[in-house]
């Protein structure tokens, strides 16, 4: 368990990684993607209070839905995409604290203080997405993280509110508090397709020894 990874693991999941545009016209499975969720759910949380929830988009009409939302030059590759993630978070996590933190009370450290409760949903539900993007290259998938598109369109259009009255209330879940924080499309990239590598900071620049 505590043996350093190999070299090729670790290209595979940091050094040759990339982020993908272009996606070769291979399915993922949806034994891919259940194989995906259960490797990432393990990641750690504040409180293991696992504030993510996640949509695969696997079909043309889930696709469609999701369009008017998409900034204009993430449309093409997310429809040619095989899989598009919406990364979700439950603003009511903590009311899943008493099964998944029995040791203390945690729910009442959130229940009645709003903004602590987001700012721990949207920062451990980022954390969730990174071991999502991880899981997923383990697995042999290339991921295209996104931040370009109209998060209240997605929200009303796959996360609708208690008191939205229409045929998507309440179609995913139940009773939902959820708000989207990042898209990311998965599938095989195709490697012809890729940008050159942009640099990265230096440890130097970065980090400091202390």
């Amino acid at each position: 368990m505590h043996q350093p990874l190999d070299e090729q693991a670790l290209d595979q999941l940091f050094s040759k990684a990339r982020t993908h545009n272009a996606w070769l016209n291979k399915p993922v499975s949806d034994d891919t993607l259940h194989r995906l969720y259960e490797l990432m759910k393990w990641g750690p949380t504040s409180a293991n209070c696992c504030p993510a929830r996640i949509l695969f988009l696997r079909t043309a009409e889930a696709k469609q839905r999701l369009l008017p939302a998409l900034a204009p030059g993430n449309v093409d590759k997310t429809m040619a995409a095989p899989v598009t993630v919406i990364l979700g978070y439950d603003g009511r996590f903590y009311e899943q604290l008493p099964r998944l933190f029995p040791h203390a009370d945690a729910r009442a450290w959130f229940a009645d203080t709003p903004e602590l409760a987001t700012a721990t949903a949207r920062r451990n539900s980022s954390l969730q997405g990174a071991y999502l993007m991880l899981a997923a290259r383990a697995l042999g998938l290339d991921c295209g993280p996104m931040s370009g598109f109209n998060q209240a369109r997605v929200d009303h259009e796959f996360f609708p509110r208690e008191d939205r009255q229409d045929e998507f209330q309440q179609e995913y879940f139940p009773d939902s508090h959820i708000k989207t924080n990042f898209l990311c499309n998965l599938g095989y990239g195709d490697p012809s397709q890729l940008f050159p590598r942009g640099p990265r900071l230096g440890f130097d620049e970065a980090c400091k020894l202390l």
